[in-house]
């Protein structure tokens, strides 16, 4: 049986947008829910609130991604991220030492490898919630739309990200974007 890990994937830049700090692409990732377990959710706002929602944390940075993708992993890539994970255990969230913040790291490795069940290439989304006072969290595995878009290469067959319909209705607000950039702040 193969080892396999989630990594961070970015497919645009909108978690540079939504997060505190953004994880690079490629790194290796746990579901993060430590980070929140002294905190209450309802007193988290903006970016804080979107990385509680939905951000998986990749092991170097420390940063948030919206998606990972299930990706094979060796054995010693598996010690080295638990290994990377405990520092960061004890350096940034004050675990009294490094077998505490290992064994931390290991748990948390542990439940990521979890994920890991669908083939290599899945992309895995994550919604945390607070339920009866307690962190819950869904994945989602994220699959190729069924048909491509007509014209694209292969890469960029389900690349689409909207659907256009008509309708009949107005908008129900209109935004001058022309007008907000030409705006001088006072």
């Amino acid at each position: 049986m193969s080892l396999k890990l989630p990594r961070t994937l970015r497919l645009d830049p909108s978690d540079t947008l939504v997060f505190p700090h953004a994880a690079p692409p490629g790194e290796w990732a746990v579901t993060g829910s430590f980070l929140f377990l002294d905190v209450d959710p309802e007193s988290l706002v903006g970016k804080e609130r979107a990385a509680f929602r939905a951000g998986f944390v990749g092991i170097d940075s420390f940063g948030f991604s919206t998606l990972v993708v299930v990706s094979e992993a060796s054995e010693p890539e598996r010690e080295a991220a638990v290994a990377a994970l405990a520092a960061q255990i004890q350096t940034r969230l004050g675990a009294p030492d490094r077998a505490s913040a290992e064994a931390a790291a290991r748990e948390e490795i542990a439940v990521a490898e979890s994920l890991c069940a669908p083939p290599v290439g899945t992309v895995l989304a994550l919604h945390r919630t607070v339920e009866d006072g307690e962190i819950r969290e869904r994945f989602r595995a994220l699959r190729p739309r069924e048909g491509a878009v007509p014209g694209s290469d292969r890469r960029h067959a389900y690349a689409r990200a909207f659907d256009f319909y008509e309708t009949d209705e107005e908008p129900e607000e209109r935004v001058d974007l022309a007008g907000l950039l030409n705006r001088n702040p006072s």
